[in-house]
This record gives C-alpha cells, structure tokens and sequence, in this order.
C-alpha cells in the first residue's frame, strides 16, 4: 500500500470519510501549490479553515489538534498533540515526536487550523468507496490467480514432492518481493512495509545506500533492477523448465561473489546496513545451499546451449526492466507530481 499525502492523514485524523486514491488525485492536482490551495480543497470536502499565526510559539499548546503546522526549513507537519513538554506530529505520514521548546524553534508560528462541519464528507464519496473496493477485489483476484497457477504448475511438474525445489520456490518469492521493493526506493515510491522492513537492521540505511553509485552496475542498471530479473527468471525458469535445475543453480553460483562485495561494501565502505539489500544475498546464498543439497549442479558442468539461452533470458529482462522502471515512478507521482508530500509555503 502507497503512503497517504500529508492530505489524507489530516483527513483520517478529522475522521472525515474519504477514500485514499481521490484524496491523494485531488492533493496532487492541486491548481494552487499553497496554504490558500490546501485551505480550499478542505472547504470543498465541507471543513472550515484557518490560517493563524502565533508570535509566542511555546503557546502551541493552546492550539486544537490536528492542525497543519508550518517549519521554518518549509516542511508542512501535521501535529496531532501539544503538551507543555512533548509535540507529538506525523511527517510525511511518520509519527514523531520532540521536545516542546525543540519544536517551537524550528517552527515559523505559522498553522492551519481546521474545523470539519457535521456534513464534512469526500464529495462523490459512495461511488469513490465502491471503486475503491472493486479495485481492492481486482487486486486479490490477480494475486489469488497467479497463486493458482502457480500451484498449478508446481502439481504438473511434480514440484511439490522435492523439498528443495519448494524451497527454492519460496525463496525466489521472497527475493522478487524485496528486489521490488528495492525498485520501488529506487523510483522514489515509498511504502509503509518497505519502510518497515528496511528499518529492521539500520533506520534510513536502504535509502542511503541507494543514494550511493553502488547501487548501480556500469552507472547504468541498478542492482535492484538486476535482482528483479534474476527472481522473475529464475521463479518462471523453474515453474516452466524444472529440467533446467543444472542451468540455475550454475548461475547461482556465478552470483555468490557478488554478494561477498556487496556485504563487504556495506560493512566497510558506506558503514550503513539496508536490510533488503542483506535479504537480497541471504536469498542467494539459501538458494546456493538448496541447489547443492537437491543434486542440482550434478550435469551443470560443462555448461549446456541451455545454460547461455538462460543467461540471455535474464539479459533481456534486466534491459527491459532498466528501460521501463521509470514507468513505476510516473504511475505512483504522476509526470509532475512532488514526491515529499510537502506543501509549499503561501
């Protein structure tokens, strides 16, 4: 699930009724980039406004919450309780909190005060929430579709009786499920899960290595891309051609050095963990070991013709996925759209 704008959380925390892709559409069309914008595509869901500025800041405990609160640095908070001592907000839909006298001073006196009236609703809001709900059915019936073939293919193929093959099945989903979250970051799309996850290890680590020209091969294909392909490939290689085992679990092979520079550029290089990066070489790593376990590499060498028209399977899904990510960042933004969430100041 996609992180709400800044407008949607204020929506949720006034317990207006709405429905998140149309708030989010109307917040990112805004015509004015402004509070006077803000201010009037609240009153258009029936919330009064008001926009105050306070000359003694520690008084922001006077002020009804939530209310939208303008920093000095241009960010837009919204702050959801004000005490003498603590101020508790969500910045870009993370729940934070600070000092009260800390927060006063990076705070411009600035805020938005809004009042929802007993009406106060999403215009078109019943036929938002049916679409919203026939989109959510969509969603399931694709994934419980693809899972049905799947099993499928497993019953076909006499998958299910070998461990090792459920197992590299499993693990190859798993590494698709976190190369495309790494994708995700990549195009700028933050998701609450993938926040999650990537806090496990070290807060803001994925991000900051993503940041790093590292996290692309030859400048031009970022790693996330390349683990995208080789689970897709790998996933369907498998599901199609399970008499393809030797061929994977050679390029497997080929691919363990890469995760001893990678964990050894992170350890020693950047001196920063992204914990979907490490999962990425632990799949890898589970895959090599149920390969050798099930007897995969037994015929693998000498390579086969099999061996290099996998290889340039996953050649031409990387090049395909490099050519095409930049699709990802314009469905979720939009061709200019900002991604902070943030609101210029008036």
């Amino acid at each position: 699930m996609q992180k709400a704008s800044i407008f949607s959380d204020w929506l949720t925390l006034l317990d207006v009724r709405h429905t998140l892709p149309y708030s989010d559409r109307q917040f990112a069309d805004m015509p004015f980039r402004s509070l006077f914008g803000l201010s009037k595509l609240l009153q258009s869901y029936g919330i009064d406004t008001r926009g105050i500025h306070i000359a003694c800041k520690r008084e922001i405990s006077r002020l009804p919450v939530p209310f939208l609160a303008c920093m000095s640095s241009g960010e837009m908070v919204l702050v959801t309780s004000a005490g003498p001592d603590t101020v508790a907000y969500l910045s870009q839909g993370q729940p934070m909190s600070a000092p009260a006298s800390d927060f006063a001073d990076a705070w411009s006196g600035d805020a938005l005060l809004a009042h929802p009236r007993p009406d106060a609703s999403e215009p078109g809001y019943t036929s938002h929430r049916f679409a919203a709900i026939m989109a959510r059915l969509r969603d399931i019936g694709l994934w419980l579709s693809m899972a049905a073939v799947i099993v499928y293919m497993f019953v076909a193929h006499g998958l299910e009786g070998r461990w090792y093959t459920v197992l590299i099945a499993l693990i190859d989903c798993a590494g698709l499920a976190l190369s495309f979250m790494l994708v995700q970051k990549t195009a700028g799309v933050h998701t609450r899960i993938a926040d999650h996850v990537c806090g496990v290890l070290q807060q803001g680590g994925c991000d900051d290595i993503l940041a790093t020209r590292a996290s692309t091969f030859l400048g031009i294909f970022h790693w996330s891309e390349v683990g995208l392909a080789y689970f897709g490939v790998s996933l369907l290689t498998l599901l199609l051609f399970p008499g393809m085992l030797p061929s994977l679990a050679l390029i497997n092979a080929c691919c363990l050095p890469y995760t001893v520079w990678s964990i050894t550029y992170q350890r020693f290089v950047a001196r920063r963990w992204c914990t979907m990066c490490v999962g990425v070489q632990a799949s890898l790593w589970l895959l090599f070991f149920c390969y050798l376990g099930g007897g995969c590499f037994h015929g693998a060498w000498p390579p086969q013709i099999h061996f290099f028209a996998l290889g340039a399977v996953y050649i031409a899904a990387l090049l395909a996925l490099n050519k095409y990510s930049g699709i990802l960042k314009i469905l979720h933004h939009g061709p200019d759209t900002e991604t902070d969430g943030s609101v210029p100041r008036s």
